[in-house]
């Protein structure tokens, strides 16, 4: 292979041999080669029979997993969620720092919310965010959310039609909910005409007010004011209420889409489960440090859900000192219990969806008072490491986890993708078939790597992982033909481990 290319750098031959194949377009994985020359997949060898086909979901495996190769190739990820900062926040992150560690993480292609300073909601905003995006130089797509509501202020609607045709994928004041039933229903019916999502942070102000952490023994034992689930569950139970009334009261021309971003309780799972039974178009997802992490976290336990789930914390229990402010996210981290059941949703196709909602910060915004320290979590680059460790743990087949990455977002998008200003001429998951435009990510599960400052491309340092070492190493994104991050080196002396 080649030295290490620059990203944007055209793929001009890339062979990856005897790996783990994941095509999750058509259902299938197991051993065998690809080889990529212009751009494009040219050659895909599978190495006997592939598993699988077009069935669902998959059961939980119980019995041992058959050998397989370490490295795996799969379709780029896809986030739903992201949080760029720019404008007005370029301390924090900006497009091209975002999108460098988009790339670090597998991921080629983000969807960007709209809750920077100022507020996305105009064509002009959502114009620049895109020429951003281009003046980056990452081939990693970038779609853009438009607010909601004007100045996300939840007051008024935003200039939702304008968006619409300047190419906004959906609208959302995602940091804050749509507090107003009224208004909410209105753009939830007017964003249905304009044939996109609405997607909708769950949260009910009045029982949230001043919370830090989630209600229970963990926040009593530390003096921290408690979430309550129903902060979170009474929001998506009034949302599905009013999207059921939406879509009795308008034609199907306009029929609505609701989307419930980063869900973290049993609860409000099972309230999706139910109204996706019933046939309400209500789509979902959850973060991967909702599905890894817990409270405990917050005092100091560094167990991982599934790890914590059969051994109440008790306040002796400590491996990191309590309080760190990267812990600290809205929603809350919940209980090893909640975790559970969002790996539940996802093996049910309960979840549509795991994103990132990668959140960075400045250290001068974290380290401060607990309470007062800015929610979220610099995640995108270390997604694919925690639901890496959920499938070694045996809560998810790898083939649901890399769907929940790739397709599951890709569907929750729709058709609406096609109108945007990026990624139009190629599927933004075309599976691994030969003549595909190669968007591909290579991981070597056997390999390491440590989380610290200087290993994220994130300007975010917020993340409780620092100082971790996680296993499933990212070694190369490849993004409608173009290196968006690789370590050709890496790659080599993966394979030749395996091989060896």
């Amino acid at each position: 292979m080649a030295e290490t290319p620059r990203p944007g750098e055209r793929v001009e031959r890339f062979e990856v041999e005897d790996a783990w194949l994941v095509d999750p377009v058509n259902g299938l994985e197991g051993r065998g080669s690809l080889r990529v020359e212009g751009g494009r997949i040219v050659t895909v060898e599978w190495a006997g029979e592939p598993s699988g086909g077009a069935a669902a979901h998959e059961p939980p495996r119980t019995e041992p997993r058959p050998e397989r190769p370490t490295v795996i190739v799969a379709p780029a990820f896809v986030d739903l969620h992201v949080h760029l900062r720019q404008p007005g926040r370029e301390d924090a992150e900006t497009v091209a720092t975002g999108l460098a560690a988009a790339a670090h993480g597998g991921f080629g292609t983000v969807c960007a919310m709209a809750n920077t300073t100022p507020a996305i909601d105009s064509t002009g905003l959502v114009e620049a965010v895109q020429e951003l995006a281009r003046a980056s130089g990452s081939p990693v797509r970038l779609f853009t959310y438009g607010a909601t509501s004007a100045g996300r202020a939840g007051q008024t609607l935003s200039q939702m039609g304008e968006m619409a045709d300047a190419g906004a994928i959906g609208f959302s004041d995602d940091g804050s909910p749509v507090a107003d039933a009224s208004l909410f229903r209105n753009a939830l019916a007017y964003a249905g005409a304009l044939g996109r999502m609405l997607v909708e942070h769950p949260e009910d102000p009045a029982l949230t007010k001043g919370a830090e952490a989630n209600e229970g023994l963990v926040a009593t034992i530390l003096g921290l004011k408690g979430w309550p689930a129903a902060g979170e569950e009474s929001a998506v139970a009034r949302d599905l209420a009013i999207l059921a009334d939406v879509v009795a009261s308008y034609p199907a021309s306009a029929a609505p889409h609701l989307h419930l971003t980063h869900l973290s309780t049993a609860g409000s799972i099972d309230l999706v489960r139910r109204a996706k039974a019933a046939g309400l178009p209500v789509t979902c997802d959850v973060t991967p440090h909702h599905l890894a992490l817990h409270e405990g976290w917050v005092a100091g336990d560094r167990r991982f859900a599934w790890e914590a789930a059969d051994a109440l914390w008790v306040g002796g229990r400590a491996d990191a000192a309590p309080y760190d402010q990267s812990t600290r996210v809205n929603p809350p981290l919940r209980t090893p219990a909640d975790a559970l059941a969002l790996w539940s949703g996802l093996r049910d196709g309960t979840v549509d969806a795991i994103v990132t909602d990668h959140a960075p910060h400045t250290q001068v915004d974290k380290l401060v008072e607990y309470g007062d320290a800015a929610n979220g979590i610099s995640g995108i680059e270390t997604a694919c490491s925690l639901v890496l460790a959920g499938v070694e743990a045996g809560l998810l087949p790898l083939r649901d986890a890399i769907r929940a990455l790739t397709l599951g977002p890709r569907r929750v998008l729709g058709s609406v993708v096609a109108t945007g200003r990026r990624g139009a001429s190629e599927s933004l998951v075309p599976g691994l078939v030969e003549g595909a435009a190669a968007n591909l990510v290579v991981i070597d599960t056997a390999d390491g790597w440590d989380v610290t400052p200087e290993t994220l491309r994130s300007k975010g340092k917020n993340s409780p992982l620092l100082g971790r070492r996680l296993r499933g190493r990212v070694l190369a994104t490849l993004v409608d033909g173009r290196f968006a991050y690789a370590e050709l080196g890496g790659v080599e002396a993966a394979l030749a481990a395996a091989a060896g």
